[in-house]
């Protein structure tokens, strides 16, 4: 292999989130030594302490030991909102990834029996994840809860010219709804089931952005996750995708209710089926499609981006939507990385 090759090799196992680049595991468990060398080779670069922290630690036999999270019990005498409080103190005890190096391929285009398979090995390994693992994490957790309605929520913020992207699971139970998800704040993952409409939920993150000084130029929200962990359909990531910057907030609230109905009207189709001692007819296999003379549900084609004729607001006025004064930080000390 020609010195080009390796470098067309080592760029492909590269990705970005929100603005960084960072190395991801595609050689599975138990991580191989080229991994491991090249993570702790990528942490000594941008830690502050570098090579002395890294020694510090791959040096030390007499580290503490690390206590592995248990998996919530969730039985029936919870009710859902301690469930989703239960599995987000799950995902907060894995902790957040912040090695640069994300220690499971997620590819978005797997069917939902894939994804399902690697939250299990996320179980397993009990290792430190980002925020599109905690989706795929929480639609593994929160399989078979009744009435419970999942779907992912997007967004992607600038920041001193530079593009961020995020990733949530939106959930939606008794008319509220809420999220799921892992992040460096606080105020940008769990969101309890408190808001009446979606609208309202995607304006608080909106506004949770806004105390980083992010501006939120789109935010994409999916279809209902099928509760079938046996499912090969896929996840639709981006079936409404809106331009933040260029829709007014009555135009945004309507386009964000109107597929709010939509996708109250597949809520059932993706809900678990709670009859017992009858076979499930609710089957997205092809294997079993194929054996009862049906075909797999089709997927729907995602809308167009909204955009109205409105002129995109000048800078003057993005600068307005910030809320606090720019001159009480020193911006070239400060790294923002949500």
């Amino acid at each position: 292999m020609t010195s080009k090759d390796a470098e067309k090799k080592e760029e492909k196992e590269f990705q970005e989130e929100n603005g960084v680049l960072f190395y991801v595991n595609k050689d599975g468990f138990p991580i191989n030594r080229k991994t491991w060398d090249r993570m702790w080779t990528h942490v000594a670069k941008i830690h502050p302490e570098g090579e002395s922290m890294v020694s510090k630690i791959r040096g030390n036999r007499d580290l503490p030991k690390i206590q592995v999270p248990t998996v919530p019990v969730l039985h029936g005498g919870m009710t859902v909102a301690d469930k989703l409080d239960a599995i987000q103190n799950y995902m907060c005890q894995l902790e957040y990834n912040h090695t640069g190096t994300q220690f499971y391929e997620i590819r978005k285009n797997r069917p939902l029996t894939g994804l399902n398979d690697c939250a299990k090995e996320m179980i397993k390994e009990a290792l430190p994840i980002k925020c599109l693992e905690a989706v795929i994490l929480g639609i593994h957790l929160t399989n078979g809860i009744s009435g419970l309605e999942r779907f992912p929520i997007s967004f992607k913020t600038q920041f001193m010219g530079n593009f961020h992207r995020h990733v949530v699971l939106g959930v939606y139970y008794g008319g509220r709804y809420g999220s799921l998800g892992m992040s460096r704040r606080d105020d940008l993952m769990y969101k309890s089931l408190t808001f009446p409409t979606l609208t309202d939920l995607i304006i608080d993150f909106e506004d949770s952005y806004k105390r980083y000084w992010h501006i939120v130029k789109k935010a994409k929200v999916g279809l209902p996750v099928p509760h079938d962990p046996h499912s090969y359909e896929t996840l639709n990531w981006k079936y409404l995708s809106l331009n933040m910057r260029k829709l007014t907030r009555t135009e945004q609230r309507k386009e964000i209710e109107r597929h709010a109905k939509d996708m109250k009207s597949r809520f059932k189709q993706s809900s678990p089926v709670k009859e017992v001692g009858k076979p499930s007819t609710l089957t997205t296999s092809p294997r079993k499609d194929s054996y009862v003379g049906r075909t797999p549900r089709p997927q729907p084609s995602p809308r167009k981006e909204v955009v109205t004729k409105e002129t995109v607001r000048s800078s003057p006025d993005d600068s307005d939507s910030i809320p606090m004064d720019k001159k009480q930080l020193n911006i070239g000390d400060y790294q923002i990385r949500i």
